[in-house]
């Protein structure tokens, strides 16, 4: 499938995976299944890349890391760990201020999160930013600040993009929210591997995003998102909740509106963002919103996915006057 030099065409010609032969200047590259010929350009996260004799060759910008919490508990750490947790407390989100590594804070983000729905899964209700003197508070669509005496002074600016609220810092941290149970933290690469909390470590590497706020690898979610409670009042989560389970009512309705996620709507995006972890995480989701308000979680966690795609440069029309 890839240019190699074999018996398949003629002496100094290379099969160019369709069928024909093409010299080696010509050969075509490979990405997420998809053919694209020689001198094509593509774009992966702040990268350009370039099709050459068959090899991507790319620039290396260090790009932004990207965490987003969603939905009822669910997080994709900077790093993309995908994983769950539904604890009801204050938690650290993210924060520079991890032990011995870096001993100093310019900044950290606190998520509370609050029971949604009958079944005990949680949802992000309000997000508390500390940047050096000052701290933003915003929960249930407000927003206010409130200011603290300690620490070097960091400037922001916010502003509304569409649906979101948009603050932005001059110490390379900016937090975007959607004024309900989405929210992104995006870090500058000045961070990488200098951050600590349930969004992980910001070190390109995956299997090490569930350090402990002891700074133990731990495999386990709950005991990994249990480490980063702000108070130790709360309880711990002991077990992880399966809301279709608690409402099998609930279920074939979540498969059936869900499934929007792996039809041939999204298309498009499949090659490119894996469907499945979102997919579950819609079910669950439309599942355990069953106080109300069970259509918005239902977007919310196809948006989720739709906001993946359009990263990925796929870009998905899928809400209708019906859906959304």
């Amino acid at each position: 499938t890839e240019c190699v030099s074999g018996c398949v065409c003629p002496e100094g010609l290379f099969d160019d995976g369709k069928g024909g032969c093409v010299e080696q200047k010509d050969c075509p590259c490979t990405h997420n299944n998809e053919w694209y010929s020689s001198g094509q350009k593509i774009t992966v996260d702040c990268n350009t890349c370039t099709c050459q004799k068959g090899v991507w060759s790319c620039t290396d910008n260090v790009c932004y890391g990207t965490c987003m919490i969603y939905g009822s508990g669910h997080y994709i750490t900077f790093d993309g760990k995908f994983y769950d947790f539904d604890g009801s407390c204050e938690y650290v989100a993210t924060q520079d201020f991890c032990g011995d590594k870096n001993p100093s804070s310019s900044f950290s983000i606190i998520t509370e999160n609050v029971p949604c729905g009958t079944t005990g899964v949680t949802c992000s209700k309000a997000i508390k930013m500390f940047l050096g003197v000052s701290n933003d508070t915003q929960s249930n669509k407000e927003y206010k600040e409130i200011q603290r005496d300690v620490g070097g002074d960091v400037q922001y600016w916010n502003r509304t993009v569409g649906l979101y609220l948009v603050i932005e810092a001059s110490n390379g941290v900016m937090l975007i929210w959607d004024k309900k149970t989405t929210v992104f933290i995006k870090l500058s690469p000045d961070y990488k591997g200098k951050v600590c909390g349930l969004c992980g470590n910001f070190d390109d590497k995956s299997n090490n995003d569930f350090t402990t706020r002891s700074g133990l690898q731990e495999s386990n979610a709950l005991k990994f998102g249990n480490s980063w409670k702000q108070s130790p009042m709360c309880p711990d989560v002991t077990e992880e909740i399966k809301p279709c389970d608690l409402k099998p009512h609930r279920k074939s309705w979540a498969e059936k509106e869900c499934s929007i996620i792996q039809s041939e709507v999204f298309k498009i995006c499949h090659s490119k963002v894996d469907p499945a972890p979102f997919y579950e995480a819609c079910v669950h989701d439309a599942c355990s919103c069953d106080s109300g308000g069970d259509c918005e979680c239902f977007c919310s966690a196809v948006a989720a996915y739709a906001q993946e795609c359009t990263k990925a440069e796929a870009c998905v029309f899928w809400r209708t006057p019906d859906i959304c």
